[in-house]
């Protein structure tokens, strides 16, 4: 088996299937858009590279990079920072507000949920410890 097919999400291999089909003769590129939902002009792209690369073409080419939204490492360490100097105690929902508030910091509360989980800052509700009784 080829790197390409262990990486390749169920989609692709779904693609992968189809785009075999169409090399067998056993459906046409009509019936294989209309079965993965979209149009024949993008099923011949598929199958074009589906014939140069093999299976491994229609692996998104997107997979492993950073997106291009993503916020500054330099602005996640100073938040984070000031979270754990300042507000440790606090949750992400009060947390975004008090960096807000005092240090014009603007983030989102998912945002500072996923840096304080990723930093250890915060546990999430299913990783804490029950409440005694």
């Amino acid at each position: 088996m080829t790197l390409a097919l262990l990486t390749m999400s169920h989609g692709e291999i779904n693609r992968a299937e189809w785009m075999l089909r169409i090399q067998e003769r056993r459906a046409t590129q009509a019936q294989v858009a209309e079965h993965l939902g979209v149009s024949l002009r993008q099923v011949e792209r598929m199958y074009r590279a589906y014939k140069a690369g093999g299976a491994g073409a229609l692996v998104s080419k997107k997979r492993g990079r950073p997106s291009a939204r993503r916020l500054p490492e330099a602005l996640r360490a100073n938040v984070v920072r000031l979270v754990r100097e300042k507000y440790s105690d606090f949750g992400p929902t009060l947390a975004r507000e008090k960096l807000a508030e005092v240090h014009g910091v603007a983030v989102s509360v998912e945002t500072l949920r996923q840096w304080m989980i990723g930093d250890g800052v915060w546990l999430p509700r299913d990783r804490r410890l029950p409440r005694a009784a």
